[in-house]
């Protein structure tokens, strides 16, 4: 009984459930600002030997990349407000989101301590789990509409850009591990530049193609796309000079981004057409 539709209104969930959200968002945000070394940490570039910094491995985004950090953890904070709300506590789409956004930040606050503790190894296993923890409220998001444009924003673009950008990060986290690890080329640009650069190239390829077909599966949303566009061009801005600077990897990552994004408003434009 209760639930009316899959984005009807049902029962009021206990004030409890979209506290814990609140919680949630307040948690990761008080805990990047130690990973930006703003409270006493150690900024996440220096931290775990460097190997995160934005010249450490041929996948690393430059610094300014990271700034989407702020625009996530603001829209993370507005959500966690926003969901407390009554309408938000009567929502069927906010029912079955509150446990994956709850799990989604302190995955991300969990990311960070392990940085901060120099656990290199264990931040990439938290990333990967939060990245499949962002692909499913992806579908969540998509099996139920939002009910209004302010749920739209708040939800759909917070954790589509989120989705996004830890794709990224993701891809760059795995190459600072095989790098500290001691993979050849990844941790020095000596000597096997070629091979390198080939391997970054075919990266750059397969995040296009999960950003086509994220597109595709979303029927052209645009958060996503924007999150690893941006991650993505930062690489290639990363590649025009320091150590691993390439003209193959940097077009490569440019073009893999202008792929992403064109894919993804193509898509949206065809599909609203249609209606």
């Amino acid at each position: 009984m209760g639930r009316t539709s899959m984005t009807g209104e049902a029962a009021p969930v206990p004030l409890t459930v979209p506290f814990l959200v609140l919680a949630s968002g307040f948690i990761a945000t008080v805990v990047a600002f130690l990973g930006a070394g703003v409270v006493g940490g150690t900024p996440v570039a220096e931290a775990a030997g460097g190997w995160l910094g934005p010249d450490a491995t041929p996948l690393a985004p430059a610094t300014p990349a990271f700034r989407v950090w702020s625009l996530i953890y603001l829209g993370l904070l507005a959500y966690s407000v926003w969901q407390v709300l009554p309408p938000q506590r009567r929502s069927s789409r906010q029912r079955r989101l509150r446990p994956w956004a709850v799990a989604s930040m302190l995955l991300n606050a969990a990311w960070i301590w392990s940085v901060q503790l120099d656990q290199l190894t264990v931040s990439l296993i938290v990333i990967v789990v939060l990245l499949g923890v962002l692909v499913r409220v992806l579908v969540l998001m998509i099996e139920a509409p939002a009910e209004n444009r302010v749920g739209a924003v708040l939800a759909d673009g917070t954790f589509g850009l989120y989705l996004g950008w830890v794709t990224v990060a993701t891809v760059a986290n795995v190459a600072a591990v095989l790098a500290a690890n001691g993979v050849d080329g990844l941790g020095s640009p000596s000597g096997t530049w070629d091979d390198v650069a080939a391997a970054v190239v075919l990266v750059g390829a397969a995040a296009a193609a999960v950003g086509v077909g994220t597109a595709w599966r979303s029927g052209g949303r645009l958060m996503p796309a924007a999150g690893l566009a941006w991650g993505l061009a930062w690489i290639g801005v990363a590649r025009l000079d320091g150590a691993w600077e390439s003209v193959v990897t940097s077009a490569a990552a440019f073009l893999a981004a202008a792929v992403v994004l064109a894919v993804a408003v193509a898509w949206r434009v065809r599909r609203d057409r249609r209606f």
